[in-house]
C-alpha cells in the first residue's frame, strides 16, 4: 500500500493555504495581484506503454498563477499618487535595472526624481525647457523647479467697440485732460526681463470713420500711435495693427520693448465705447507652485505667474503574458523570456490604460472568496489526512493477520 496519495494531498493543501493566507495578508497592499495555486495530477510511468487502468500516485503544485485584474481605484489626498485604470504597469529605474509594477504610490526626493517607497525612480519623457517632450528612450522623470522664463510681449489684441455717435473734438490731445479724448483702455505688458509696464491707449474721433490713437506707458508723456478708420457699416478698414514703442528706462531689459496692437475684429456702431477683448502674449517669470499629472500621463506644472508647462509624461508598458513575469517583492515584477519583451506606449493608447491623479489601485483580493477558499482548502487538508490514517488502519490489519 502507498501513502504517495495522501501526502501529495496535504502537500497540495498546504500550498493551497500558503497562496490563500498571502492573498489574505495582502489584501489592503495597494496594486497587488492575487495569485491562484493550480495543481495537476500525477501518474507514474509504465515501461510496457500507457494502459487504461493506470491509477494516479497523487497530485503536484504545477504553476502559482497571478490574476491581473482590475483593482478598485480608491481617491487620496497625494498628487502623486497614480492609478492605473485599465492595462500596463508603470516603468521604473531601479538602479539602472528596469522593474514593473502596478503600485503608483510616489513621491519625489531630494533630487526632484518621481520615486516609489523603495527608491525606483518612475520613468517617460522629459521635456525641455519649452515644454517639448523628448519622446525617445524613457528615463527617470526629473521635475524642473526651476523658474519659468518671462516672456516679452509682442502682440496684444483689442476688440472694441467705439462710439460712431461721439462728436468729433478739434482740440489738441492732452492726455490729462479728458476733454481732449472720448475713451481709453490700459493693459499690462512685459519687457524682456519679466519687468510688468502699462500701456495705457487713448481714442479721439477727428471725424466720421476716423480715429486717432494714443499711447503712453507707465504714466509717462502721450505720443500718436496712429489712425483707426472704419466704413459706413462699422467695419475696420485701416490702421491695424498699430506698433507701439513702450519704454522700459531704467529696468535693464530691451529699450524700447516694441508692441503690435492688432485690432482685428473691433467696430464703430452707434453704441456705447465697449472693449471686448484686450489681451496680450507675455508674461513675468514664475515660481513652480505645483503640478499635476493627465490622464494621458501628461505632467503639467502650474506656476506663480498663472502660466503652465509641461514638464514630462509618464509611460507604461505591457506584456504579451503578464503571468510570465517574474514577482520581485516590494510590489515589483522582471521581465523573463515568458513574458515577452515589453511594449512601452503612453497611456490611453493601444492596450495601455487611462492615468488618474490623487489616487491609487487597491489589491485586487476578494476577502470574502478568499475565507471560503480557506474552508474548503482546510476540508480538503482534512481529508487526505483520514486516507492516511485509513491507509494505517489497513497495514495494521494486514501486520496483525496470524
Amino acid at each position: 500500500m502507498s501513502f504517495q496519495q495522501g501526502l501529495s494531498g496535504l502537500n497540495a493543501a498546504a500550498k493551497n493555504l500558503d497562496a490563500i493566507g498571502n492573498n489574505v495578508a495582502n489584501a489592503s497592499t495597494v496594486g497587488f495581484k492575487q495569485s491562484q495555486a493550480q495543481f495537476a495530477d500525477v501518474y507514474a510511468s509504465s515501461l510496457t506503454g500507457a494502459g487504461g487502468s493506470n491509477i494516479g500516485i497523487g497530485t503536484k503544485l504545477a504553476a502559482v498563477a497571478q490574476q491581473f485584474t482590475q483593482g478598485n481605484i480608491s481617491t487620496t489626498n497625494n498628487p502623486l499618487d497614480i492609478a492605473i485604470n485599465g492595462g500596463g504597469f508603470f516603468r521604473m529605474d531601479n538602479n539602472g535595472e528596469i522593474n514593473y509594477q502596478r503600485n503608483g504610490q510616489f513621491q519625489l526626493d531630494r533630487m526632484g526624481y518621481i520615486v516609489s517607497a523603495s527608491g525606483a525612480k518612475l520613468t517617460g519623457y522629459t521635456a525641455d525647457t519649452n515644454g517639448v517632450l523628448s519622446t525617445g528612450a524613457p528615463t527617470a522623470i526629473n521635475i524642473n523647479a526651476a523658474d519659468l522664463e518671462p516672456q516679452m510681449t509682442s502682440q496684444v489684441n483689442a476688440v472694441l467697440n467705439l462710439n460712431s455717435s461721439a462728436t468729433a473734438i478739434a482740440a489738441p490731445f492732452n492726455k490729462d485732460d479728458p476733454t481732449t479724448f472720448h475713451n481709453s483702455t490700459a493693459v499690462s505688458v512685459y519687457d524682456s526681463l519679466g519687468n510688468q509696464h502699462t500701456l495705457q491707449t487713448y481714442y479721439v474721433k477727428v471725424a466720421d470713420g476716423t480715429w486717432d490713437v494714443y499711447a503712453s506707458s507707465d504714466g509717462g508723456p502721450a505720443s500718436s500711435a496712429g489712425t483707426l478708420t472704419f466704413d459706413t457699416y462699422g467695419a475696420l478698414t485701416g490702421g491695424s495693427p498699430l506698433s507701439i514703442n513702450v519704454s522700459t528706462t531704467g529696468t535693464g531689459a530691451i529699450d524700447p520693448l516694441p508692441v503690435n496692437v492688432e485690432y482685428t475684429g473691433s467696430t464703430q456702431f452707434g453704441s456705447g465705447f465697449s472693449v471686448n477683448t484686450l489681451n496680450q502674449d507675455g508674461y513675468t517669470s514664475g515660481r513652480l507652485a505645483g503640478f499635476a499629472i493627465g490622464a494621458d500621463g501628461i505632467i503639467l506644472g502650474r506656476y506663480t505667474n498663472g502660466q503652465s508647462a509641461t514638464l514630462g509624461q509618464v509611460v507604461l508598458a505591457s506584456f504579451a503574458n503578464p503571468n510570465g513575469l517574474q514577482p520581485l517583492g516590494n510590489n515589483m515584477w522582471a521581465e523573463t523570456s515568458t513574458s515577452g519583451a515589453p511594449l512601452v506606449g503612453t497611456p490611453d493608447t493601444g492596450s495601455l490604460g487611462v492615468l488618474q491623479s490623487s489616487a491609487v489601485e487597491d489589491s485586487n483580493v476578494d476577502l470574502t472568496a478568499e475565507l471560503v477558499n480557506m474552508i474548503t482548502a482546510q476540508r480538503v487538508y482534512q481529508a487526505n489526512a483520514q486516507t492516511i490514517k485509513t491507509q494505517d488502519a489497513v497495514m495494521q490489519t494486514l501486520v496483525n493477520l496470524r
